[in-house]
């Protein structure tokens, strides 16, 4: 595993040593998985990696010239067949049927943590609708699209960032940047809003102060 290198023709190996790409490979750029997965399967290669913050990004995968137009030409050859066609069709129509029941069921769990007295239940309803949507497409790095964890915690943890962001001066702060101060400002915003949700479990009349209702009530951002 490398890290890109100062010159584009150079990666950087975990110990900081730089290293010159082989004479005749070129860099495959991130994008096409299954080109990506047959050139790793072919021989000889090197996988490029960043770390940005927490997050590690693909940079690509170095690999001789020859041996990536062979497979580019093999895929294209075989992605141009009715039964690729009709196998591509297929995965997509059963990756939306998983993503359907999928959003069903995270949106019937934000339901269930919300737990609004029936006076409040079309509240508890449009909350819920802002949130799945929010969080559930595929590709969207929230938490609810982890498996680490069961679908009624991510739930919870969907309803707390989205009320953060949405129902507090989170995004605005200005958090020292120092260790554990944005976990620190995170519990305490994530208190105040599960404060605000214990409001409508117990059935108190809404105010039209209510950050929840004035989050709920304004268009959505584009």
């Amino acid at each position: 595993m490398f890290s890109p290198g100062p010159r584009p023709d150079t990666v950087r190996t975990p110990d900081g040593t730089i290293m010159s790409v082989p004479e005749g490979w070129e860099l495959l750029p991130p994008g096409d998985a299954g080109l990506t997965r047959r050139v790793k399967a072919a021989g000889t290669h090197w996988v490029v990696q960043e770390k940005k913050g927490r997050k590690m990004f693909s940079r690509g995968v170095w690999a001789p010239a020859a041996t990536i137009a062979r497979i580019r030409a093999d895929l294209v050859a075989e992605r141009s067949t009715d039964a690729y066609a009709k196998r591509q069709a297929s995965s997509a129509r059963r990756r939306e049927k998983v993503q359907t029941e999928y959003v069903e069921d995270f949106y019937a769990a934000v339901v269930e943590f919300l737990d609004f007295d029936s006076r409040h239940a079309a509240l508890a309803e449009r909350l819920a609708k802002a949130v799945t949507q929010h969080a559930t497409p595929v590709g969207s790095g929230t938490v609810a699209r982890t498996q680490r964890i069961p679908v009624q915690q991510r739930a919870q943890a969907a309803v707390i960032a989205w009320m953060r962001h949405q129902t507090t001066a989170y995004d605005s702060m200005k958090i020292p940047r120092e260790k554990g101060k944005r976990r620190e400002v995170r519990r305490m915003l994530a208190a105040r809003s599960n404060e605000l949700l214990a409001q409508y479990r117990r059935g108190d009349p809404t105010s039209t102060h209510c950050p929840l209702l004035k989050a709920l009530s304004s268009p959505p951002a584009v």
